[in-house]
């Protein structure tokens, strides 16, 4: 399958050249929303060509699971929990969404929460924090990850998410919760520091809000192997400098698409195996009202 990475690569130059001049969001995909690299310019894209390299994982069709009882097991056992983000990082409240339910974005540009479309399996967004402390402000993070029934749709949940950012640069969390300044990339298999997904779309921009203040600092990137989405954000707080944020999210991301590859990759050119995916397992949910980035 050609992926739609055509489709995918235009839009990302689109975001690139039309949020150039120019928040919030809401992906729980939710979005796992759901959602780059901020474009700061054609002309140091043009000058600085991002290096490819050979994807090395693929997704083997025998592992993707087929039901929503397999999906559901899947994600528990990568999507992972507060130790992702740092030793400091516990769970928030709510700690998980309602997996019957994920954020979509509206012309409106507000997110808010609706049942899983026929495409979609299964989705869970955990919500996580840094508390306050240390002359520092709490930082809010979140994962989210999708199981599609194919990989053609979770490939046309990535074009969407590039879409919704041209459309929507800045976005309503909720209510006294705003994502503003927001700028997209994206990059294939092999292209730059992409060596764990077939695609990978990053966003970064300001979070405000009414109670906890801002702007801060707001990455978000989601990945796709297969017929699997895995998306992860950091809000930041007072005090937080760019790069501490920017290495959270930069860390977390790739640790649970590596978990992803183990369960449903193999080697590029690897027939792999036929072996399907297995019940449910894990810890019970809360119900909450996710969105992309979870803050």
């Amino acid at each position: 399958m050609l992926r739609l990475w055509g489709a995918l690569a235009v839009c990302g130059l689109l975001v690139a050249g039309c949020t150039d001049g120019g928040e919030d969001d809401g992906k729980g995909k939710v979005k796992a929303g759901a959602s780059g690299a901020a474009s700061s310019g054609e002309a140091s894209a043009e000058s600085e060509p991002m290096p490819v390299t050979d994807p090395t994982v693929e997704a083997d069709p025998g592992k993707l699971p087929g039901t929503a009882a397999e999906a559901r097991a899947l994600i528990r056992r990568v999507i992972g929990g507060p130790e992702m983000f740092g030793s400091r990082a516990v769970r928030g409240t709510p700690y998980e969404s309602d997996p019957s339910r994920w954020a979509v974005l509206g012309e409106d540009c507000v997110w808010q929460r609706e049942p899983l479309p026929e495409d979609v399996l299964a989705s869970l967004t955990r919500h996580y924090v840094v508390p306050a402390g240390g002359g520092k402000g709490e930082v809010r993070m979140s994962a989210t990850v999708t199981v599609h029934r194919t990989g053609l749709d979770a490939a046309w949940e990535q074009a969407r998410m590039l879409e919704e950012a041209l459309g929507c640069r800045e976005q309503t969390l909720r209510q006294g919760e705003r994502l503003v300044e927001l700028t997209s990339s994206a990059h294939a298999g092999g292209e730059g520091a992409n060596n764990h997904s077939e695609d990978l779309l990053i966003e970064s921009g300001k979070c405000v809000s009414d109670t906890r203040g801002g702007p801060y600092e707001y990455w978000w990137r989601q990945s796709q192997l297969g017929s699997v989405t895995a998306s992860t954000s950091v809000c930041g707080g007072r005090g937080w400098s760019e790069a501490d944020l920017e290495d959270m999210a930069g860390t977390a991301g790739p640790t649970v698409m590596t978990r992803v590859q183990d369960e449903i990759g193999r080697p590029v050119g690897d027939p792999g195996d036929s072996g399907e995916g297995t019940g449910d397992s894990g810890e019970d949910g809360q119900d909450g009202q996710d969105t992309k980035d979870g803050a």
